[in-house]
């Protein structure tokens, strides 16, 4: 007997992709599912802050306090609420109303055109939200340094020619958290998506009881191996698609790279992903447990070690080591790297490799863990 039937393999993957079809369950998984959390990823999840309530407090009313109370007007980071008495905007920022209090004090006017000493302005924020706070305070310093540089060459200092910084942003030239966050969403929906659709497969069969007459028949366990995944790794790859388009279409997130190296890289990567979401289900034998299994050693890992929100270098140094084994994270490079800046071969080559690695040993061990045996 041949060790590996191209026939049998024909008959048995036909089989599987007809059971595939006719299975709802894994169109709303390959499907449905990624739709739901790509316009979550995408409406929901955000870290450009815009409009944050702050309030500012004019102890100095002269008209150069005021000057500096239309550039805080002016920005479209803050919406400002202006107030004379600091007790009062201090009592909103402690109920949760303001997200910080800029304190502009008496005699600011006098001291700053004397040129003798430096001039404070208070600025009061609420340390609850941390990521919050430190955007107050960047962006009223921000605001603060153009208006001095602003004031400085409308009254024409001794300073003849003043220096001034220009930043250019590489990338992501309107600083949109969604341009990033969205590639590398994919990124943990494909992580999710590729466990689950194969971590169902055999488990199935011994719930439904035809493992046992399945092992009955002369097949063989290589082409059982890969009648049962590749299937998948074709409804893999139309899931891909479709939260590419998505992202593309609706969400406007550039893509620069090549669409060949989005194919070549998400095929190394459901590699890794469907291979372990097998090697659940033949553990386990149940669908409940691998499904839970699934989304404990698919999902959680991807969505918090990938690098796609927390960064990876702030984790102490044993977490660190662990997201070395990871496939999202090198997926996530890949994807942020395709989309944002194009085809970055230091980046690309080496990520690559290292998730084809995964890859296999995942679809090496799943391939030694299927036999044909009850026990």
């Amino acid at each position: 007997m041949k060790y590996f039937s191209f026939p049998r393999f024909k008959a048995f993957f036909l089989k599987e992709t007809k059971q595939m079809v006719r299975d709802p369950s894994t169109f709303l998984i390959a499907f449905l599912l990624p739709l739901i959390m790509i316009f979550i990823f995408g409406y929901g999840v955000s870290l450009d802050a815009k409009h944050v309530p702050i309030g500012l407090v004019l102890e100095d009313t002269d008209p150069t306090a005021r000057n500096l109370e239309q550039a805080f007007f002016g920005t479209p980071y803050f919406s400002v609420k202006t107030g004379y008495n600091r007790h009062e905007l201090e009592k909103e920022l402690t109920e949760g109303k303001l997200r910080g209090v800029i304190v502009v004090p008496i005699n600011f006017s006098q001291k700053l055109l004397k040129h003798t000493t430096t001039t404070p302005v208070q600025s009061l924020v609420d340390g609850s939200e941390p990521n919050t706070a430190r955007f107050v305070i960047n962006y009223a310093q921000g605001v603060l340094s153009n208006w001095n540089q602003k004031e400085k060459n409308e009254s024409r200092t001794h300073i003849k020619n003043p220096i001034r910084a220009e930043s250019r942003v590489w990338f992501n030239d309107e600083l949109k958290s969604r341009d990033v966050l969205l590639p590398g969403s994919i990124a943990i929906i494909m992580s999710l998506i590729g466990t689950l659709l194969t971590a169902l497969v055999v488990a199935r069969e011994w719930e439904r009881g035809t493992m046992e007459a399945m092992m009955s028949t002369p097949i063989r366990i290589p082409e059982m191996f890969f009648a049962k995944l590749i299937p998948y790794f074709l409804l893999g790859l139309a899931s891909m698609a479709l939260c590419v388009f998505i992202s593309i279409s609706i969400f406007d997130v550039p893509f620069r790279g090549s669409y060949f190296i989005l194919f070549l890289s998400t095929s190394v990567f459901l590699l890794a992903a469907l291979g372990l979401g097998l090697f659940i289900s033949t553990t386990t034998r149940s669908q409940f447990i691998s499904s839970q299994i699934s989304i404990i050693v698919g999902f959680l890992p991807a969505f918090m070690l990938s690098g796609f929100i927390f960064e990876i270098n702030s984790m102490p140094w044993p977490i660190q080591t662990l997201t070395y084994f990871l496939t999202p994270r090198y997926f996530v490079t890949i994807l942020q790297s395709s989309f944002l800046s194009g085809i970055t071969w230091d980046i690309l080559l080496p990520n690559l490799c290292v998730m084809l690695l995964i890859g296999c040993f995942f679809l090496t061990v799943t391939a030694l863990k299927m036999v044909k045996r009850l026990d």
